[in-house]
């Protein structure tokens, strides 16, 4: 069976994928560091049959990072690796002109650092898979300017690059950095002040786009899942 490592699974985007693959038979290593929330994550995939490990922790550590490649090994290898975790660095968000550096540090260390360390980590296995594959969760406000959304969004432009370099590097894998677009999840709630939040979709209606890039393999770059849902 094809093995998954996704990162940020215990809720929202990272979940619905874990739930969307487990249907299909894939084994799947998980991380959250929230470990009760991610148990119980686990649990519930668990129904369709398929090898779940849950292994709690931040994405930040290096020794965590190893420990879900590790486990992935234990499976049968890496053929596929979801970048989802993400920081905000700031909660709700706040302009540039307030922005604390240790929360846009904070940012770029999840959602670069850690989404570089974890894919350096997996690269051996996702080389030796036949269909190795990389999607790094990337967001609209990486190509668009939205007010408060400047230190996200700047972090999630460097994911978007690391990714087409990674791509050049890497042309037997393929690399996508996905924008899923609006998405009713706790890290939306987060970011607005409490009574701004609108009514957007679950995660779990951009799921077909994902599994449609896993189904065609189109060329490494950058989507947009709504488009991808849109388009079968």
């Amino acid at each position: 069976m094809p093995v998954a490592i996704i990162t940020g699974a215990s809720k929202g985007l990272g979940r619905a994928l874990a739930e969307a693959l487990a249907e299909r038979g894939w084994d799947l290593v998980l991380d959250a560091r929230t470990a009760q929330v991610l148990q119980e994550t686990a649990a519930a995939l668990g129904k369709h049959g398929t090898r779940v490990e849950a292994l709690p922790g931040d994405v930040t550590v290096a020794e965590h990072r190893t420990t879900l490649v590790a486990a992935a090994s234990r499976l049968g290898g890496v053929d596929l690796l979801v970048n989802n975790a993400s920081a905000l660095g700031a909660e709700p968000l706040v302009r540039l002109e307030d922005l604390a550096l240790d929360g846009l540090r904070r940012a770029l260390e999840v959602n670069v650092v850690a989404a570089l360390g974890l894919i350096q980590e997996a690269l051996p296995l996702l080389r030796a898979s036949a269909a190795g594959a990389v999607i790094d969760i990337s967001s609209d406000a990486a190509a668009e300017a939205y007010e408060t959304w400047g230190g996200y969004g700047a972090s999630k432009s460097a994911l978007d690059h690391l990714s087409v370099v990674l791509a050049e590097e890497e042309p037997g894998l393929r690399v996508w950095a996905v924008d899923p677009g609006d998405m009713d999840t706790d890290l939306y709630a987060a970011a607005v002040p409490p009574g701004d939040e609108e009514a957007r979709p679950a995660p779990s209606s951009v799921v077909p786009g994902f599994l449609r890039l896993l189904d065609e393999r189109p060329a490494s770059g950058r989507y947009a899942a709504p488009s991808l849902v849109g388009a079968r």
